[in-house]
Order: structure tokens, then sequence, then C-alpha cells
């Protein structure tokens, strides 16, 4: 056979893979197709369609944890180096030194490292490099030669049918790993919410713990709920040896605590004695941990007189790794100066790009008041018989100076209907600025008459969860469970900033200042969850405060960088910002209890005026696009645009179309290329073929409808040719179409289908048109019959 007739995965099969086993490569070392993405989710008005994901042909593994060179594989057609480019950006993401492209013929290899003599060589077939080979100059690479070996090669936790890292969280584990093993004590790793921050530290954790470098782990959160949530789902391996940190550990008679666990979780402020208890930190001995984890470690850690940092400081000893999705720089505080530069970066931009976040579309709304501003007639008293200071209120007042009861009404009124065009059963946090005004919009969401069905079948279709209140703070973890229905709305104003793990969260309404790009930050991290399986493939943020004028902000979703000001002005005065004992900088609560940080709402609050109407002024859609950038594009103009992208003109696009053997592969191109074809059926209409929805939307061309198209073949009576049964399928082929569309007919297993069945064997049927391939030939010049109107 001549090789050039062979396909990419018999040139693989016949001369890549052999070639691996010959340099000593073994099966396990080997991971063929690896897919490493999920393709993103690309988002127009209601609907998402998934993008393409990456793949690369070949990953090669020194242990089993670590991929350390990757492959791309072409048909003998292509050149040697053919692949080289495509390699290379796999393995740029992948962060793997060592790429090669071949066609069957011979190996081009590109050496990122810098170890080799040559950045680019060929190499034949039966020159591959050995795993030892690769690894020793990995090991030069990253400087791990003289390190612990053990560690090195130690493998994650490994659980029949359970999940496995993903490609970044693999990368985030071994680029601690390995800082660690270089003897670096302070990490810091810094991963977009939802990325997986602890169930990648406790695979660092594992490793660590099994090749007994560390013997006892304290893991600190600021929420119970966090702490909760990692001992029940990721840590749970641990099993018996792990412990939650609290008081109940003391010995009462003695004062002792237990020390017989190993791993350690704990709530800070709960380990943080005050004027009534001891620390509970100082019952440990300060070389009892070998390694601490600070989770959410922009909360304050980092500032020298916060709390966190008394923790710290005691264990000062041990390893210290700091997780954050928002590190914190500032003049005042700063993680990087603690902690390091960070070991791994993984940007909320790449999880979505990558498919494992959910993007999003924002919904800017402007009342008319809100716009305006409001301003009280002299000798103007308030609901409760004040007199209204005579000045201008703006946004920055209402809901903290002056509260409206119609504004909060009407907001209430907004977001509901917003529900209800869709799912009203879709989960929603509405953010507020206070507990005053959560409590407030709590009721304004029951009474509103939409929602006065669902109200009454469970009261806790709305539910307020605050740090002030029992009840509502008790239904959080029904809220963030994907299998519990209520509650269906939270309001709220702080609790569930941060550490509120939301997975089916679909809305995020913004009805309050958000001054710190760090909290805002952790509020859209409420929604980056994906869930497919429950139906979340995106999510909403509807905007009232201009809250989101922060995506705008450079920093929003960029490298962290300490602040060229950190250190100067407390160096100076000798005095540093406490911005964790009364509520941080940002403010943010960081007690569980306590909502209302800093709030008087007597004196905060000081006009209620319920008759002022309020009426939606603007609204403003915009979408997340695959360059992370927030575009006001319709969907008729986003799809005009990604079909010209693709298909250039309309004559390449006919062409394309033309040529396909199946139309099928058209289909998977539009939807790699991110066209949502079921949108456009909405836009255009159902009984249009794909053919002429694309033509129509994306080149202006009349469509026509299916049964249009189908009754124009029927008229030319092109059968005749075929002998009866072959022209009842064929008439029953364009029924088939007429209704179905044009990949119906393409499948052969339409034919076991009626009426179809009824007419004989699929073979019979087959054979009414001589073979197999004289039938694919008839259902060629039918799809060139259907189409020879091409919407001109």
């Amino acid at each position: 056979m001549n090789k050039k007739d062979l396909s990419e995965a018999d040139i693989c099969d016949r001369y890549i893979t052999p070639a691996l086993y010959d340099a000593g490569w073994k099966k396990g070392q080997i991971r063929r197709e690896y897919s490493f993405t999920d393709g993103q989710m690309i988002v127009r008005g209601q609907m998402a369609v998934r993008g393409s994901g990456k793949r690369a042909d070949y990953l090669l593994y020194y242990p089993a944890n670590q991929p350390i060179a990757v492959i791309e594989a072409k048909d003998n057609k292509h050149s040697v180096g053919a692949g080289i480019q495509q390699a290379l950006a796999y393995a740029e993401a992948l962060k793997v030194p060592f790429v090669f492209s071949s066609n069957g013929d011979a190996f081009l290899f590109h050496d990122k490292s810098g170890t080799y003599a040559q950045i680019e060589q060929q190499l034949g077939l039966n020159a591959f490099p050995s795993p030892e080979e690769l690894w020793q100059h990995y090991k030069q690479w990253q400087d791990l030669q003289s390190v612990n070996q053990d560690l090195l090669t130690s493998s994650y936790f490994v659980e029949i049918g359970g999940k496995e890292p993903r490609y970044y969280q693999q990368l985030a584990v071994n680029r601690t790993i390995e800082a660690i093993a270089r003897g670096q004590r302070r990490c810091l790793l810094v991963m977009a919410t939802g990325a997986g921050k602890t169930y990648t530290v406790f695979n660092i954790i594992w490793r660590l713990w099994k090749t007994k470098v560390v013997k006892r782990v304290l893991f600190l959160a600021d929420r119970n709920a966090l702490v909760d949530q990692t001992i029940i789902n990721d840590f749970r391996p641990f099993g018996e040896v792990m412990t939650k940190l609290d008081r109940r550990l003391v010995d009462n008679e003695n004062g002792e605590i237990t020390t017989a666990y190993e791993i350690y979780l704990g709530l800070y402020q709960a380990i943080i004695g005050n004027e009534e208890r001891d620390n509970l930190y100082e019952k440990f001995d300060r070389d009892f941990f070998d390694l601490v984890v600070i989770d959410e470690c922009h909360r304050g850690s980092a500032a020298e007189d916060s709390n966190w940092r008394q923790v710290l400081d005691y264990f000062s000893e041990a390893i210290q790794v700091g997780l954050t999705a928002t590190p914190k720089e500032t003049k005042y505080v700063s993680n990087i100066d603690y902690f390091g530069e960070p070991i791994f970066e993984y940007s909320l931009k790449q999880g979505i790009e990558d498919g494992f976040l959910a993007p999003f579309r924002r919904i800017q709304v402007g009342l008319d008041k809100d716009l305006e501003g409001w301003t009280p007639e002299a000798g103007e008293y308030d609901d409760n018989g004040q007199l209204i200071e005579e000045r201008d209120y703006n946004l920055l007042d209402y809901d903290r100076n002056i509260t409206f009861g119609k504004r909060t009404q009407r907001v209430a009124e907004y977001v509901t209907q917003f529900l209800h065009d869709g799912d009203p059963m879709r989960k929603t946090i509405v953010f507020c600025e206070d507990i005053d005004h959560a409590e407030r919009m709590r009721e304004a969401l029951a009474n509103v008459t939409l929602n006065r069905g669902l109200v009454l079948k469970d009261h806790r279709y709305v539910m307020r969860i605050t740090g002030d209140e029992k009840e509502g703070k008790a239904q959080i973890d029904n809220f963030i469970n994907p299998k519990e229905t209520y509650p269906v709305i939270a309001t709220t104003s702080k609790l569930m900033t941060t550490g509120i793990d939301a997975q089916t969260c679909h809305v995020i309404v913004l009805d309050r200042r958000i001054q710190s790009l760090t909290e805002f930050k952790q509020i859209i991290g409420r929604g980056t969850r994906l869930r497919p399986d429950y139906g979340k493939n995106f999510f909403t943020i509807i905007d009232f405060r201009n809250a989101t004028q922060l995506f705008d902000d450079p920093d929003w979703d960029g490298p962290p960088i300490q602040d060229e000001n950190f250190g100067t002005e407390s160096q100076q005065t000798g005095t540093v910002i406490n911005t964790e004992a009364k509520g941080n900088d940002d403010g943010e609560d960081v007690d569980d209890n306590d909502d209302r940080i800093g709030t008087d709402l007597s004196v905060r609050i000081k006009y209620r005026v319920g008759r002022q109407e309020f009426e939606v002024a603007k609204e403003r859609v915009s979408y997340y696009n695959k360059d992370g950038q927030l575009t006001t594009e319709s969907l008729k103009d986003y799809t005009r645009r990604t079909v010209s992208e693709a298909y250039q003109s309309l004559d390449h696009f006919l062409n394309k179309w033309n040529e396909a053997d199946r139309k099928q592969a058209i289909v998977e191109e539009l939807k790699e290329h991110g066209v949502i074809l079921e949108a456009l059926e909405d836009m255009v209409g159902k009984d249009y073929d794909l053919f002429d929805l694309v033509c129509h939307v994306a080149f202006d061309r009349p469509p026509l409808t299916r049964k249009e198209r189908a009754d124009k073949v029927r008229k030319r009576d092109v059968f005749a040719k075929y002998g009866a049964t072959a022209c009842i399928v064929l008439n029953a082929l364009l029924d088939k179409y007429a209704d179905r569309g044009i990949i119906a007919i393409e499948d052969t297993t339409v034919l076991q289908l009626d009426p179809f069945a009824k007419l004989g064997t699929p073979m019979e049927l087959v054979r009414s048109f001589g073979n197999k391939q004289q039938y694919k030939a008839a259902i060629r010049e039918l799809e060139s019959l259907l189409y020879e109107n091409r919407g001109a």
C-alpha cells in the first residue's frame, strides 16, 4: 500500500506508536488523542453552544503525573514538520518543553527547554528520545536534579471511577510540588473561582503526605461552609486521620488539645482567641504542623497585623501555601510580598476559553431616577415625617441615605419578569446594600404577582440569606445543592459574596455599590461554575448600579502585580491598616455572623420615600465573547460576522456545502465557530433548512422552506429513471427532508423508520437502487437537486 494513501490514524498505528515503543516508552506513558479542554460555551440570547476543544495526538508522561512531551501527527501527504506549530500551541497551553511533529517518515523535534544544542532538529523514526533522556533534560530545565525524586514521581490520589485532575490542575500541583522540592517555603496559587482550588490543593497535600515530606497539615478557611464542604468532599480520602479544628478538641480539665490527627481543618475565627478564650493554635507546639494551607488568602492574611498573620507567624517554620482567585495587591496589603510571585495562575478568561467555566451575558438596566438623580421639593417630608435634607440624591445615596419603596418594587418586577421569560426556577442571588435592603427586596419579590403561585407553593422560593438571620443562613446548603429546588431566589448583602459554591446559580443581580475589584471578582465568581448536566451553560448578570463598569478595569482578569506603592506609606509612618478586625478595606465582612459591619441603620438611612415612581429608561445587553471581551453585538450581526470569518464569501460557503459528503460536517464546523443553529431557527423560522438559515442571515439571500425545496424537486419529475420501489423511497426521503431537514436523510438508519419499514428491510430498499454505492449516488443527486436554487 502506498504510504500516502494511509490516513492519519494509520500513520500513528503503523509508524509513530511503534517508534515510541522502540524508544522505550511504555503503554502507560503514552496518551493518544488527549483531549485537554472541553471547548468554550458561546452564548447568544437564551442559548449556548459548545465550541471545539483542544486535543493533542500524543501526550507523553515520564511519571504518571508529569506530562513532558507532545506529538502532533499528520498523514503522509504532509511534510514532517507540518504539525509543529499546532504542537507548539498545545505545548504552550500544557507547559511541556519537548515538542514533536511527524508524518510517519521522521520526527521534527522542537526543544523549548533550551537544554539541547539545537532548538529544532529532524530525527529518524529510530532516533526518538527515550523516557529517561527527556526526563533528565526536564529536570535540568526545572533545576530538579538534586531534589527528592520520590516526591517528584509521586502520584495523585486515584479512585476507581473518580475524577482526574484537569490539565491546569495537574500543572498547578506539579509546579507547587517542584517548588517545595527545591526548598521554597511559601507558595501562592491564583485560580479563578470555580476552577477547583480545593481539589488541586488536596492533591498537593496528598502527594506531600504520602511521601512523608509533611506529616501534619493545617488547612485554614474563613467560612464554616468552606471547611465543612472540604471535609465532606475533596478531603474525604484522608478519612480518620482528618478532623475539624475547634474547641471540642480541647480537654476542659487540663486545657490540652488533641494532637492525634494529621490533617486539621479550621475556621480561623474559631481558633483565634478573644477576651474570654485562649488561642487554640497556641495549644500546639510551633513546629507541630509541617504545612499550612490558607484558603481565600486575599482576605487579610498578608497584612502584618491581621488575625491570620498571627497564625502564620506562629507556624512560621511550616511550608505555607496560599490559595485565592483574587490576590490582594494594595499599598497596604500584598499577597505577593508575603508568599512571593504566584507558582501558578489560571484566569477566568482562560477557564471560559477552555470550556471549564461558565461564560456570561450582562444586562445593564438604567432606571429613570437612577440616571437623573432625585431632588426633594423644598420642605418635603419623608414617610416617617422627617424633613428631607434639600440636596441632589443619586445612586450612591439610594438604600443607604434614602430608600424608595417603588424603586425596590421596580427592580423586583424586572428580575421576576426576566426569570419568568425563561425558567422561573433558575437559582438567583440578589446582592443588596445591606440587611435592611435585602429584607425589603425579599418582600418585594414575594409580592410580585407573577411570583404569587410559586411563593404559595413554597415560601422558600425567595429568602433572605444574611448573617443575622438564622432561618436564612440555615438554607445556604440547600441553595447551593444542585439537587435541591429551594430556595430559588436569595437576597443578601455580604454573606454570599465568597465561600459559597453555588454551582447552579444562573442569575446574579447587582443592586448595590461595589467599589472593590476584589469584592466584585468574588461576587462574579458565584456564577462561574459550569453545570450542563443541570442545564447551566452560562449565567446572566443584571446590573442596576453600573457595578459592571469594573469589567473595564485592566486588572479585572489580569495577572496579579504588586502595587508600586506597597510598603512605602506604611513603612514611613510605622502603621499598617488592619483590614480584618472590623471588616476589611473592601467592605467585606469577615465574620459569618455579621452582615452589617460598619452599618448603623438608624444613623445611615435617614429617609424613606414611598411615593416616587421608577421606570426602566434603558437596557443594554452584552456578551462575553471568545476573545474575553464584552460585546453588544446582536445575534444576526454575530452570526453574519462568524460565518463570514469561516467562509469569507457566499461562493466559498456554497462550495463547502456541495463538497461535503455529509452535511453534518458543516453543522459541526459551524458549531466550532460558535454559530448557534437553534438561535437561527428562532430568528428566521423552524421550517427552513440549515442551508437557508445561514445564507439568509449571513449573506442576505431570500430563504426557501424545506417544503418549498422538496416541492420544486417533485415538479421536475426527475425520478423516472429509477424503478418503482426506488421512486417511492426517494419521494419518502423528500417528505423526511421537508419534515426534519437534510441531516435526517443522509443517515441510512432513516430506512428503518416509517414509512420505509413498511416497504421492506433497509437492505432490500438499498438494493432497489442496485447497490449501496448507487443508493449513495442517488442521495447525492437528490441533495444537488434540492440546492440548485441557492436562494439567489
